[in-house]
């Protein structure tokens, strides 16, 4: 089972994330650390979108696409 999520920033909420783990509770703990290069400059995180998916590729296929442009237009429409 893996989980896409979304982050936004509590330091700066212009910054937002999006991701895929196995672990959610352990992967945000390691983004609000600090151990995660991409966001340790704008900690501390808050998940403002948590899904399950338990097809592995359906999740890595709906994170990918969040990160399209026309996921990013879907994002800020629904989710930010």
């Amino acid at each position: 089972m893996r989980t896409v999520y979304l982050l936004q920033s509590l330091s700066d909420p212009t910054q937002r994330y999006v991701g895929t783990t196995c672990n959610f509770g352990r992967r945000l703990e390691e983004h609000n650390s600090g151990n995660s290069p991409h966001t340790s400059k704008s900690r501390p995180w808050k998940a403002v979108v948590v899904i399950q998916f338990e097809d592995d590729s359906k999740a890595d296929h709906f994170e990918e696409y969040l990160k399209s442009g026309s996921g990013h237009e879907f994002s800020k429409k629904h989710f930010w």
